[in-house]
This record gives C-alpha cells, sequence and structure tokens, in this order.
C-alpha cells in the first residue's frame, strides 16, 4: 500500500491528476482495461489507471488484455498494477515478461516473525518514537501477521505518547484506558492468590473487549520476573526482583506469589504460558479465555500439576 502511494504522490507531482480505479474479481470484464486505456479523458490530459489484482493469475482474458496493453500503451497514463504473490509459473507467463520489459515491479517481501521486531523497531523510529525491547515484543505480540494493524498501531502511539520514549506500560495503556479493568488489576490479583476476584477480573476484561494478547503477555512478565528470582541463588530475593524491573511496592506481593513456588513450577507455568499463546493465534485447539483463566489460578497457586 506504500509503495503504491508513492508512486501514485509522485505521477501526481509530475501531473498525472486523474485516477481510475478497477479492482478485478472472477466477475471482472477485461475489456474494461482496454476501454479505459483507449478513451480520453474529460479534465486531465495524463491520469493514473490502477489495476487491483487479488491474485496474480488473470485467466486467458486478463492475459490478453494485458499483453495487448503492453504492445500499445495508453499515451500519457501511468498504469499501475497491485497483485498476489507471483509464484514460478506467473513470473514466465507471456503477460508477466511482456509488462516487465514494459515498465518497473516491485517486489514487496512479507515480514516474517524473526524481521518483524526490528521492522516494528523502525517504524517507531520514523514516527518519533524510542521503544524498549519489552514494548517492541508486547507489539510485535499483538499484531504479528498483520502489518497494517502494526502501522496503525504505531501511528495511534505517536499521537497519544509526548516524550517520545515508548514502554510495555505505555503501549497496553492505549488499549486499556477505556477499560473497566486493566491487565494489571488481573496479575495481581493472581499474584495475591485471590481467586474470587481474578475470576471477576478476567471475566471483565472478556466483556470489555480486552485482547487476549495483552493478558497473556502481562501474566508472562510476571512468571518470567518470578522465575528469575526463583533462580537467583546468590542474591538476596528483594535484589533478585530488583533485578528482574519489579517495582519496590509490588516487591511484597511477588514475594507471596514466590512462597507459593519454586522453579519447577514456574517453569511449568511459562510452558503453559507458550501453550495459550499458540491457542490465541489458532495454532492449537482451545478456548482463549478459558486458558488464560486456568494460567491465572495455577499462578494463584492452584491445580498446579505435580510430578
Amino acid at each position: 500500500m506504500e509503495a503504491t502511494d508513492q508512486v501514485r504522490a509522485r505521477a501526481r507531482e509530475l501531473g498525472y491528476s486523474e485516477r481510475t480505479v478497477m479492482d478485478v474479481d472472477k466477475d471482472f470484464d477485461w475489456n474494461t482495461l482496454t476501454e479505459e486505456s483507449n478513451s480520453l479523458s474529460l479534465f486531465a490530459e495524463q491520469r493514473i489507471l490502477e489495476l487491483r489484482m487479488s491474485g496474480a493469475k488473470p485467466g486467458k482474458p486478463g492475459s490478453a488484455a494485458l499483453v495487448e496493453y503492453a504492445a500499445r500503451p495508453a499515451d500519457d497514463t501511468v498504469l499501475i498494477i497491485t497483485a498476489g504473490k507471483l509464484d514460478k509459473t506467473a513470473s514466465n507467463s507471456k503477460w508477466y515478461k511482456a509488462l516487465d520489459a514494459l515498465g518497473v515491479m516491485i517486489q514487496c517481501w512479507p515480514i516474517d516473525s524473526y524481521a518483524l521486531p526490528v521492522w516494528i523497531e523502525n517504524r517507531c523510529k520514523m514516527k518519533g518514537l524510542h521503544p524498549d525491547k519489552e514494548a517492541v515484543r508486547l507489539l510485535v505480540d499483538r499484531v504479528e501477521g498483520n502489518l497494517l494493524a502494526a502501522a496503525q498501531e504505531i501511528e495511534k502511539l505517536s499521537l497519544l505518547v509526548d516524550s517520545g520514549r515508548l514502554d510495555a506500560e505505555q503501549v497496553t495503556a492505549a488499549v486499556a484506558d477505556s477499560s473497566r479493568f486493566n491487565i494489571y488489576d488481573l496479575s495481581d490479583a493472581a499474584l495475591a492468590g485471590d481467586i474470587a476476584r481474578t475470576a471477576h477480573i478476567i471475566s471483565g476484561l472478556q466483556d470489555e473487549g480486552v485482547e487476549a494478547v495483552l493478558v497473556l503477555w502481562a501474566l508472562s512478565r510476571e512468571i518470567r520476573s518470578l522465575l528469575a528470582a526463583a533462580e537467583s541463588s546468590q542474591q538476596s530475593v528483594d535484589s533478585a526482583l530488583a533485578k528482574a524491573g519489579v517495582w519496590s511496592k509490588r516487591v511484597p506481593l511477588m514475594k507471596k506469589a514466590l512462597a507459593k513456588h519454586n522453579q519447577h513450577s514456574l517453569k511449568r507455568l511459562l510452558s503453559l504460558c507458550a501453550s495459550t499463546d499458540r491457542v490465541i493465534k489458532g495454532m492449537e485447539a482451545g478456548k482463549t479465555w478459558d486458558q488464560l483463566y486456568q494460567l491465572c489460578l495455577c499462578l494463584a497457586g492452584y491445580q498446579l500439576a505435580t510430578e
């Protein structure tokens, strides 16, 4: 979308002021392209024709129309074609070779999960934001597989954050501001072992439409901090929790949770976090909010599996 925007903007700078968009579906009449390219503009001498193909297989009528256009391109016209992924068959087709010889092809590769954190960090910097690692990781969890959502979230954060410094709390606040409960209320209730309040809050978060991935992020962060403290044999609990980034006012709550757990149980909780993440992303069968409630119960010290 943004690559197309740049091409379109440059064309407008050069005087291509009129624009016609054609969306190609199964009922699209390819004669429309020929008619549009042959017609004279009533409003401008230079114009943009946009052909939006959902896939990369125009079929026989489409192939013929594109080859014909390449043979006799319209004067004073910029033709912009957007299409789905080009496989080997499409890239070897007559229509593709004809267009490639005539114009310019821009390949936009998907951003995979390994490259997404760098993409998000760079995108934030373009908007004047400087995210920490936790903020980047949380954004990745929320928008993986949807770059449009990622761009929109970062745009929203750029309007909400004044200082430019971006942390995970600010990312979650962008979603939690309108909620009656927030994800930190839930993690505190679970850490305190208050099952009734935990059940009440998680039900409220679900009803309010809070994203499940935010809830999981908050719970897994607490579990990682607890495990770091449990594994520290050369530091006091207070020092270990401080090193893990736990605020001093939350240390008593974390100590209360540590009294119910050991390294083994906390590692099992992290495994449950990974399983819950797969459920949220549809990679594993299960009910998202049931999984989250089970995780809260386990964090509170209930229903922990034993060997």
